[in-house]
């Protein structure tokens, strides 16, 4: 019987050693989950080892085929771009190897459940149905990335017994963390709760603490709090090897419905690529 596909857990990396160490922790726990699996660790960027270096490790190690799965919440650029670029590198480094590339953990419910778990952390003791609920995600050039945002919040307010949940985004689109806050007070709030919807935390994370703590510093009528971030859930764990057997039974596919490198949305017109042949990345393909 052959030997099973190593693992590759494809992490962006961040400039913040907290956040770095976070992704080692869920990386652990993914291992202690799957200990005959042989995985392997690497960052996109401003973190090492680069997935290069992880790809070249676990080929090293006897990998003759390699499932990677992207620790992305909400697929935009990085996962789309960067993740395949590196396995279709590693292929040609590395020709008798197979790879494939499973989806981002994307709108699961056990990521719902670890988000959940961190907003009634950030209410504590107030009253859910009294409470104004803020998640916060990195945000995007990519309007599909950002929409689904949208959907989590949704989801998250869906019968769940939340007052309101609003989305936000800390970078690159709108609405800001404040515009979001200031919405939820506009609309009859008089507690508010923000929550990243991060897995690691960095200087983004740290950016939304200082955005609600400046916000509620100005309306003192107001009880306005940052809540945690995911962070490393045995939950998301599991989420990893889930997509990790999506792969290997070749039902894993990209969430491209409306992407802008296959349609051109409006005012996105720039970033469609018309192009008539297909990329082949084991067993990835994108337009």
């Amino acid at each position: 019987m052959a030997e099973q596909p190593s693992l590759l857990i494809v992490g962006h990396g961040s400039r913040s050693a907290a956040g770095v160490a976070e992704y080692w922790d869920l990386a652990r726990a993914v291992a202690g989950e799957a200990p005959d699996l042989d995985v392997g660790c690497g960052f996109i960027e401003l973190a090492s080892p680069d997935l290069d270096t992880a790809v070249d490790r676990l080929v090293d190690r006897g990998a003759a085929s390699v499932v990677a799965v992207p620790l992305v919440l909400l697929g935009a650029g990085h996962m789309k771009d960067d993740g395949p670029a590196a396995l279709h590198r590693g292929r040609h480094r590395h020709p008798a190897v197979r790879f494939a590339y499973g989806r981002q953990l994307g709108l699961h419910p056990l990521v719902l459940a670890v988000a959940e778990d961190r907003v009634r952390d950030a209410i504590g003791d107030a009253d859910p149905s009294e409470t104004a609920v803020v998640v916060v995600s990195r945000g995007s050039s990519d309007p599909d990335a950002n929409a689904d945002l949208y959907k989590v919040a949704r989801l998250l307010w869906d019968s769940r017994g939340l007052a309101m949940v609003e989305p936000a985004f800390v970078s690159l689109a709108q609405p800001s963390v404040p515009a979001a806050i200031e919405r939820c007070r506009l609309l009859g709030a008089t507690s508010i709760v923000v929550v990243p919807y991060f897995l690691f935390t960095g200087v983004l994370v740290d950016r939304i603490a200082d955005q609600v703590a400046a916000w509620a510093s100005a309306h003192p009528e107001v009880g306005a709090r940052c809540g945690p971030h995911l962070g490393a859930d045995p939950r998301i764990a599991q989420l990893v090897l889930e997509r990790y057997r999506e792969a290997l039974a070749g039902d894993a596919h990209m969430n491209c419905d409306l992407c802008v490198y296959r349609h051109p949305l409006p005012g996105y017109e720039h970033k469609h690529q018309h192009r008539e042949e297909v990329i082949h990345i084991g067993d990835y393909r994108h337009p």
